[in-house]
């Protein structure tokens, strides 16, 4: 699964390394949406990649926005938060999206941002995909190339 994410967002940052420690299979690949590659694949799943407030998960060609993104990836994590995230997603959609797109809203704000987009250290460089390289990740989030 591919997780598009605000590079220069802190939360941001943030979840992808909650995520990242709650992964030990690596099942989830990571992609800023300001980089080329991340741009190509918002595109691809219908999003303007000029609009940095939805977190999109991808897998096998299906796409994941908002709080069906958090929960999706929440319930294949290594936690015991990962049940939750299964009996969450009955929630109507609307109201969970209520809160995300407030924290979205505010995420700046709130938790601060970086002024360019986070470079992985060379123990994460796996878990990221190459930025500079749409048909990669475009093959990576199952659209084929």
């Amino acid at each position: 699964m591919v997780v598009l994410f605000d590079g220069v967002c802190n939360l941001c940052n943030g979840t992808v390394n909650w995520i990242i420690d709650r992964d030990p299979e690596s099942r989830c690949r990571f992609l800023a949406l300001q980089s080329d590659a991340g741009r190509s694949l918002a595109t691809k799943a219908g999003y303007d990649p000029d609009i940095l407030g939805t977190l999109i998960m991808i897998r096998d060609g299906r796409v994941y926005e908002r709080s069906s993104a958090v929960l999706e990836v929440g319930r294949h994590l290594k936690t015991p938060l990962a049940g939750l995230c299964g009996i969450l997603r009955y929630i109507p959609r609307f109201l969970r999206d209520l809160g995300y797109r407030l924290v979205a809203a505010n995420r700046y704000r709130v938790f601060g941002q970086r002024e360019s987009c986070r470079v992985p250290t060379p123990e994460l460089q796996a878990r990221f995909l190459d930025p500079d390289s749409p048909d990669r990740a475009l093959e990576a989030a199952g659209f084929g190339s």
